[in-house]
């Protein structure tokens, strides 16, 4: 062979071997994926994702007012129905709020705190179902705070839809089409809920 030709062969082997170390993983990843049960996780949630997503029902709940409570009078008004427009983070329990409901309504108010200039996106929401209300310790800890009457007969469908499962240490997070999304184990490390919840404002285009 002349020395053209050993140089055209050289190449040829050169080009070779470049074009396997391109092809070889994608042929691996192809395998991978097609030839076998292991999936690529598309992403980490920290909390439970709720799939697929469950409409709540469009219920008006009287609302509860904590400043009229905290002054000696249970007054409630009536209140359009909850969760359309705005992100939630909701609560639900009785309303005597025991330790757990304190546990669960502080990790919710920190959590909207931290989100910063996204915090107007989200509101917080306590569900009542029974016992309303601690009216002097949410008005005065828990300022902002949504509470809705929701023992009554025509919450029941709405209240079905929540997970009843460790309720007492759950915060639930809905979207703004009324579309219950998550739930979170206020156990659990706080900083999770609020990377979830600052993922999902990322991705919005509502709310």
């Amino acid at each position: 062979m002349n020395a053209a030709g050993q140089l055209r062969a050289r190449n040829l082997r050169t080009l070779g071997l470049l074009a396997g170390l391109f092809l070889l993983p994608l042929a691996l990843a192809f395998f991978t994926y097609y030839g076998t049960s292991w999936r690529p996780l598309a992403h980490v949630n920290h909390g439970v994702l709720i799939s697929p997503p469950r409409r709540l029902p469009e219920v008006a709940l009287p609302r509860v007012s904590l400043a009229e409570q905290l002054g000696g009078a249970a007054a409630a008004a009536p209140a359009a129905a909850p969760f359309h427009g705005q992100w939630s983070l909701v609560y639900v329990g009785a309303g005597g709020c025991d330790a757990a409901c304190r546990q669960g309504l502080y990790v919710m108010r920190q959590t909207r705190l931290a989100l910063n200039n996204d915090m107007t996106r989200v509101a917080r929401v306590f569900l009542v179902t029974s016992g309303c209300c601690a009216g002097d310790f949410l008005a005065r800890e828990h300022a902002g705070l949504t509470v809705l009457d929701a023992h009554g007969a025509d919450a029941a469908a709405l209240l079905g839809e929540f997970p009843a499962a460790a309720r007492e240490h759950t915060l639930f997070i809905v979207d703004p089409l009324g579309n219950l999304m998550m739930s979170y184990d206020v156990r659990q490390d706080p900083h999770g809920l609020l990377e979830d919840l600052k993922k999902l404002l990322r991705l919005s285009h509502i709310g």
